[in-house]
């Protein structure tokens, strides 16, 4: 098979990148560190029908977005994110469902020497099976061991690496030994693109219930602030109005000054015995009804006595 060209090959990938952003609205920016070949193509097959994956260099994304931008110019805040070894998932289908599938799209891999810890790292305590003989080497990590049928153990967990931190030639070396695989690695969603706006992914997670449990928290900061200055808005001129119906109330109250809604709160105030007959009739015949058994029940008992034929000094 001929191989085409290097010239053939860029402006094929103009092309192809070209007609993925007019094609579909929304993107992903993903990291992909640690990705090798046989996960990358995994990816594709999970994303298989709901997005398409294309990664390359970044002077080449670079030059197809400028190129590209006469049709689009918003595609211009893209060019600040691709940085690094990055590429783009492009998308028409839920942005919070492609997001779930990347993530969840993970392999787990040894520590290397050198690379960056993507997350703490804790060796919990353990009989290693190892034997005496490696005693030094848990030593020069401050590992507190003890030997226990011949074998090392660790007595306590270790913080061994932080996150963010490289990992060193011992730690690295330690957690081979303990067979350990710590960290995962997979494409990192690093901004989201939707109709010419770029944000983090973070945004994805915020629900209909968290705008309106904020928009209604603004709502009534507003409204105490301009309850409180005396500055009407709309926020709380319902407040204004019903607190102005609690003071004509409470003047009606005290002076001859009456109107339909506080003719009610005059009546019971002239007539106090009132409140007592408003209270519901059920709460008065629950307890009579409870009552009425243990009474019964008396009479029941002395029945049974009666039926005995004899009195108690017989």
């Amino acid at each position: 098979m001929v191989r085409e060209d290097k010239s053939a090959w860029k402006a094929g990938y103009f092309e192809k990148l070209a007609t993925l952003l007019e094609e579909y609205p929304k993107c992903f920016i993903v990291g992909a560190d640690n990705v090798g070949s046989k996960q990358m193509q995994e990816i594709r097959i999970a994303l298989r029908g709901k997005a398409v994956v294309l990664m390359g260099k970044n002077t080449m994304m670079r030059k197809a977005i400028r190129g590209h931008l006469e049709k689009n110019p918003e595609l211009d805040r893209l060019l600040p994110h691709i940085k690094n070894n990055v590429g783009f998932v492009f998308t028409k289908n839920d942005l919070t469902e492609v997001r779930d599938l990347l993530v969840a799209n993970k392999v787990k891999a040894p520590a290397k020497a050198g690379a960056l810890a993507p997350l703490d790292v804790v060796v919990p305590a353990q009989n290693t099976g190892m034997g005496p003989e490696k005693t030094s080497f848990f030593q020069a990590l401050s590992i507190p061991t003890k030997i226990t049928k011949g074998t090392i153990e660790i007595i306590s967990d270790v913080d061994l690496i932080t996150a963010g931190d490289r990992v060193g030639m011992s730690e690295a070396t330690l957690l081979n030994m303990l067979k350990m695989s710590p960290f995962t690695y997979g494409l990192v969603v690093q901004k989201v693109y939707e109709a010419g706006s770029v944000f983090d992914p973070a945004i994805l997670d915020i629900t209909e219930a968290d705008i309106k449990a904020k928009f209604m928290s603004g709502v009534a900061s507003v409204a105490a602030v301009s309850l409180e200055i005396g500055y009407p808005t709309m926020a709380s001129v319902p407040h204004s109005l019903v607190n102005g119906m609690k003071n004509l109330l409470a003047i009606a109250a005290v002076t001859d000054i009456t109107f339909k809604e506080a003719e009610m709160i005059k009546e019971f105030l002239a007539d106090p015995s009132k409140f007592a007959a408003a209270a519901p009739a059920a709460a008065a015949a629950a307890p009579a009804a409870a009552a009425a058994k243990p009474a019964a029940k008396v009479e029941e008992e002395e029945e049974e006595d009666d039926d005995m034929g004899f009195g108690l000094f017989d």
